[in-house]
């Protein structure tokens, strides 16, 4: 399994305990009653970082007249689920995840959810095995071959936030998972989105970025957007 999730990848890992930590899935932690850390969870945060950075730095050089809005938008267009899950699905991601039984009943291993984040997994473990540079290497040979192609943008509230508030001089708004709950396989998760203190908008999702994405939503309706 992990030789040729490795060569799917193009990078081979000194520890290979971070790949098999990388595709463990929450169902499965659960199922086996293991500690809660052992899922992929922790590496999905890392991940999604390296991953934003990576993007980041890669557009700002591609594009060198690209506004920063613009900028903003193409990023998140680039690393929403749809995306993540269908580059997920090229590398053959799902057949080597980690479930409990009850998710891959469910079809887990074909969810765009889990998929997407086992990918962001993936990126954190590359980064934590092999550098920012190992990280970068993966995401530009992914990107690289869709990343002037015109497609089908979902609309990000996360992203028309953040350029409301930086339109009025403020930094962007945090994200809080405050509650989630429902069987590993189906768990439904809550957002918050703050600004200084403040709560904006609380949002509902089956995945962590969609309920992030619900609760930019309705913070936008306090601006009128």
């Amino acid at each position: 399994m992990s030789d040729r999730l490795q060569t799917n990848l193009g990078y081979t890992f000194g520890r290979h305990t971070l790949l098999k930590h990388a595709v463990t899935h929450s169902s499965f932690v659960h199922e086996q009653k293991l500690d809660a850390s052992e899922s992929n969870e922790r590496l999905e945060f890392l991940g999604d970082a390296v991953l934003e950075l990576c993007i980041s730095d890669f557009l700002y050089h591609r594009y060198p007249n690209m506004s920063e809005g613009d900028m903003t938008k193409k990023r998140a267009a680039l690393v929403c689920e749809t995306t993540l899950s269908s580059l997920a699905r090229k590398l053959g991601i799902g057949e080597f995840l980690l479930l409990g039984q009850g998710e891959a009943a469910e079809r887990g291993r074909e969810k765009d959810s889990i998929l997407s984040d086992a990918l962001e997994s993936i990126l954190g473990a590359i980064f934590l095995d092999g550098g920012i540079e190992e990280a970068r290497a993966l995401v530009l040979r992914l990107y690289e071959p869709i990343v002037d192609k015109p497609g089908k943008q979902a609309k990000d509230y996360k992203s028309t936030l953040q350029e409301i508030l930086q339109r009025n001089g403020h930094e962007t708004a945090a994200y809080t998972i405050i509650h989630e709950e429902g069987p590993p396989h189906k768990k439904t998760f809550t957002a918050q989105a703050s600004h200084q203190g403040k709560i904006l908008g609380t949002g509902v999702g089956g995945s962590k970025k969609i309920a992030e994405q619900e609760a930019a939503k309705m913070a936008l309706k306090k601006y009128g957007a």
